[in-house]
């Protein structure tokens, strides 16, 4: 479900930074409410209400009240890095290795 903040705001001074919003570990462990996409980012140049995509992944309804707290913010910085095509990439201990290869099994 999208749910309204009722909040808007303007990241001033920089192209260079976003607003993530993240889930409340409260809401999640006793709950089972979390963000539908994981964490949601607002680019530094919109402008519309914060809203928060939430998701119930536990056995009971829950009810959101007007003032509750169902997500946090936290401001980050965007990093614009210079890629370059390559034929060839450094060797790593891991290399090639996916899912799983560094922990346990």
């Amino acid at each position: 479900m999208l749910i309204p903040n009722g909040v808007q705001m303007e990241l001033c001074g920089s192209q260079d930074v976003e607003i993530q919003i993240r889930a409340r570990s409260g809401l999640a462990v006793k709950y089972g409410i979390a963000c539908a996409n994981g964490v949601g980012t607002v680019d530094c140049n919109y402008r519309g209400e914060l809203k928060t995509i939430l998701i119930n992944l536990g056995q009971d309804d829950f009810t959101i009240a007007p003032g509750d707290r169902i997500a946090q913010a936290v401001v980050c910085p965007i990093y614009h890095p210079v890629l370059e095509c390559v034929d060839d990439l450094s060797e790593t201990s891991r290399a090639a290795g996916g899912f799983g290869s560094t922990g346990r099994g």
